[in-house]
Order: C-alpha cells, then sequence, then structure tokens
C-alpha cells in the first residue's frame, strides 16, 4: 500500500493505492500535476497520456463515491464523486481516506499528486 496526497490549492487530500501492478504502476508516475474536469457529475477525469499495467486485474469494476481508478481504453485517471455501476475497462488504483470534498468543485481543477512514503 501507498499513501499518496492529492493538493488541489491549499488543500491536502489522503489518499492510498492498492497493492496491484496498475497502482504501483501509477505511483511510478508520481508526482505528477493533472488538470480534471467534470464527466457527467460523477467522477472528475484526466488524460494520463497513456494505459497503466493491468495485468491480473479484472476486466470491469463497480465504483463508490472516493475510489480512484483509470478508465484503460481513454488511458483517463478518474475519480468517482459519486457511485456509478460496473464499468469494462475501468481499473481500481486506490481511494481517498478521508474528506475529498475539495475535488467536488464545478469545472476544472488543477491537481498535484505526489507519494507520502
Amino acid at each position: 500500500m501507498t499513501r499518496i496526497t492529492f493538493i488541489v490549492g491549499d488543500e491536502e487530500l489522503a489518499a492510498r493505492l492498492d497493492d496491484t501492478p496498475a497502482a504501483r504502476d501509477f505511483a511510478s508516475m508520481l508526482p505528477l500535476t493533472i488538470t480534471l474536469s467534470d464527466f457527467h457529475g460523477i467522477e472528475k477525469v484526466g488524460d494520463l497520456g497513456r494505459k497503466l499495467d493491468s495485468g491480473g486485474m479484472p476486466g470491469s469494476y463497480e465504483p463508490k463515491a472516493g475510489d480512484i481508478t483509470q478508465y484503460a481504453p481513454w488511458k483517463n485517471l478518474a475519480i468517482f464523486v459519486a457511485p456509478f455501476s460496473d464499468s469494462r475497462g475501468l481499473v481500481r488504483l486506490g481511494e481517498f481516506e478521508g474528506d475529498f470534498s475539495a475535488l467536488k468543485q464545478a469545472g476544472e481543477i488543477e491537481v498535484r499528486i505526489e507519494a507520502v512514503d
């Protein structure tokens, strides 16, 4: 498990990554600054530029609010602010450990993601 932080303005949001190939691949990209935008009021998404290593991962995932994922077909980081139905191509990376309401603001948000460990 890798602890990470999302920095949104002056706020730091604690999260942890799962111990999976995809999460370790994501952690190798940190630190990372990314712009997240709204996607149907359910998630915030931003382009990672490449598909993460999802070897051995399930082919679909049913996200809940606070989940950090990648939608592999589009190479997007997808942070769910509301639960959603089981989705093919969605790979769970981890989850927030507390309040992540700073990501729920409307419009685009620039986020810095850093490893804590």
